[in-house]
């Protein structure tokens, strides 16, 4: 007899702790972020909520970003990207609750939904996990000098100055 109420207890206790499903089957570490542009070679500044910097650098990049803020909150990033002659552009990364979260309450995971799962943070995804930004058009106010050559590649030119464009035979 002791030994069914031992052999109950153990598995209880197993079943209880491990019900975290986020935890589990998810991933509490930090995500990767692509990031590219077209053209590349752009700069990158990432911030978060607060406004500190996270990261600076150049497109194209891959970097990993922390998904939790604190306990049942999730981070935020700004993801500014610039080049020279091109407007900027900005891209929201965001946080949202992560499908394995949500299997704590079909498994009966009370400890994973209301501690484990927001203390690890593996409650969290980031909402993508890439940042593709192309630059079309030249930044306001942006001019090209006449009698000047400005080699660049077709691709870049905006559809705008296609009518300016001299072909030069070789």
């Amino acid at each position: 007899m002791n030994t069914k109420i031992y052999k109950g207890l153990i598995i209880s206790i197993a079943l209880t702790t491990l019900a975290s499903c986020a935890t589990i089957m998810g991933n509490s570490a930090p995500e990767t972020l692509n990031v590219r542009s077209t053209p590349d070679q752009a700069r990158v500044i990432i911030t978060d909520e607060s406004g500190t910097k996270i990261f600076e650098g150049k497109t194209p990049t891959s970097l990993p970003l922390e998904k939790k803020k604190g306990y049942f909150s999730g981070k935020k990033y700004d993801v500014r990207i610039l080049k020279d002659g091109y407007d900027e552009q900005i891209v929201t990364v965001d946080t949202k609750v992560g499908g394995w979260y949500i299997g704590n309450i079909l498994f009966g995971g009370l400890l994973g939904l209301l501690i484990i799962d927001p203390a690890t943070g593996a409650m969290w995804t980031l909402d993508t996990n890439e940042v593709n930004v192309t630059f079309n058009a030249l930044k306001q106010g942006a001019t090209i000098k006449p009698n000047n050559a400005n080699i660049v590649l077709l691709q870049d030119v905006p559809p705008t100055l296609h009518d300016k464009m001299v072909k030069i035979s070789h």
